[in-house]
């Protein structure tokens, strides 16, 4: 056999995932993460609606409730509620996967989560670096926003490829789900780095207290919902209170769950929160924000035509769709050539060229680092939004299109990964698959 053929039968660039466990839980999450990015994408649809119809004053005065006792200086409007508060729901889920996938998933693998994460680091630094160049003698701020194209909405896209009926083979689909993972700790990185104003250390320090405790419980498997959740909201209240956006609460929390299993114990504590957690972020916490965060008034101020003439807009808009794409694809193209490695047999270019422009949907978080940079309400608020909208539309088209003319093929890797002809509930290509470690 030639050194070609043993480097495609040994370390081929998106295989399959070897272990049916990893591949079950990947296909799992993406299902719920498809209804999450239907009711995401619906979410955001009323509230465009609802921001350019003529109860539009509506809209902007369900944003401005103010709600919340004000002895903890918590009295927020629902717009904020929608962007610190839910979205915490949000980041601990991602704590939860992103623990997960360290301990049990394919990022504890050196030499396989070596291309989704430089994948993610190039996917977010090219986005950032195209922005700055539209932006550099624009002046007034704007290079404050450089952060608002590096994110990736796995939800929304998800619900893309649910609706174009893209069946990804499952090691495109295992490469999506740990780049989306390594981009959000990426993005929590960033929001905690580079926009925190100001630091309160006495708050912060006091938000370790509960934090600690939630820790100390679950690593004792003490899973009761009267314990843990006060542990939460205090933990999260007093990051609010500390001047760091109070999503990284959740990620923190979501960072103590335990993610491998005990003697006795079918699933590890992080897929059991994960399991319950995800469809509440997915299908509330995520959808709601949009709600809050999307209603952009297109037809005020100028129209259309004069928010996107501005340069932030114009910034977003080309980072999440050439920055994206230049990033992801070509980061891995140059890793591949790099290492000598090849595609796995049943991938090809196209299928990344495909993958790397629905990377370029940014939603969620990017509404959330355009609000933390410029302001809810802000003179830059709708143009920020429409840029966010117009890239993320426009990248899930162009992905859309490629991966369409794929079909054919994927629905036949389908049929395959899938065919169980011994009726034992697992595929007959993961078989003889050696047990998962990380459950064991």
């Amino acid at each position: 056999m030639s050194d070609r053929q043993t480097n495609r039968s040994t370390s081929p660039l998106f295989g399959r995932p070897a272990r049916w466990a990893e591949v079950k839980f990947v296909a799992d999450a993406l299902r719920t993460e498809t209804v999450g990015g239907a009711l995401l994408i619906l979410g955001a649809a009323i509230a465009l609606i609802w921001a350019n119809s003529p109860w539009s004053a509506g809209y902007d005065a369900m944003r401005a409730a103010t709600v919340g006792p004000v002895a903890l200086g918590l009295d927020l409007d629902l717009a904020k509620w929608a962007a610190d508060g839910l979205l915490a729901i949000f980041f601990f889920v991602v704590g939860v996967e992103l623990k997960r996938e360290m301990v049990a998933g394919d990022l504890r693998d050196p030499a396989r989560a070596a291309v989704p994460i430089l994948a993610a680091v190039g996917g977010m630094a090219m986005p950032a670096v195209i922005y700055v160049l539209v932006n550099l003698g624009a002046g007034d701020g704007a290079l404050r926003g450089w952060a608002i194209p590096t994110a990736t909405d796995i939800a929304f896209a998800v619900a893309v490829l649910a609706v174009v009926g893209s069946h990804l083979p499952s090691g495109l689909r295992s490469f999506l789900l740990t780049l989306a993972v390594v981009d959000d700790l990426l993005a929590i990185t960033i929001i905690a780095v580079f926009y925190t104003d100001d630091l309160n250390l006495v708050a912060l320090a006091a938000a370790a207290v509960p934090i600690v405790v939630f820790a100390a419980l679950v690593q004792r498997r003490i899973t009761t919902w009267w314990l843990l959740i006060p542990l939460a909201l205090v933990a999260w209240a007093l990051m609010y209170r500390s001047g760091v956006h109070a999503t990284i609460a959740g990620v923190v929390l979501g960072f103590t769950v335990p993610a491998m299993t005990r003697h006795g114990e079918q699933e590890s504590l992080a897929e059991r929160f994960e399991h319950r957690w995800r469809p509440v972020s997915a299908g509330v916490a995520v959808p709601v924000f949009a709600l809050f965060a999307a209603g952009v008034n297109i037809g005020g101020a100028g129209g259309l035509g004069t928010i996107l003439a501005d340069t932030v807009a114009i910034g977003v808009i080309l980072g999440l769709v050439l920055g994206k794409l230049t990033g992801v694809l070509g980061t891995t193209f140059v890793v591949a050539k790099l290492t000598r490695a090849e595609l796995d047999s049943d991938i090809t270019w196209v299928d990344m060229l495909g993958v790397a422009l629905l990377a370029g949907i940014g939603f969620t978080v990017s509404l959330l680092i355009g609000e933390l940079a410029f302001g809810i309400g802000s003179v830059r608020d709708e143009d920020v939004k429409a840029g966010i909208l117009a890239g993320s539309l426009i990248a899930a088209i162009l992905g859309s299109a490629v991966l369409l003319t794929r079909n054919r093929h994927y629905r036949r890797i389908q049929e395959e990964e899938t065919r169980d002809t011994d009726s034992d509930s697992v595929p007959d290509l993961w078989d003889a698959a050696p047990e998962d470690p990380g459950n064991s």
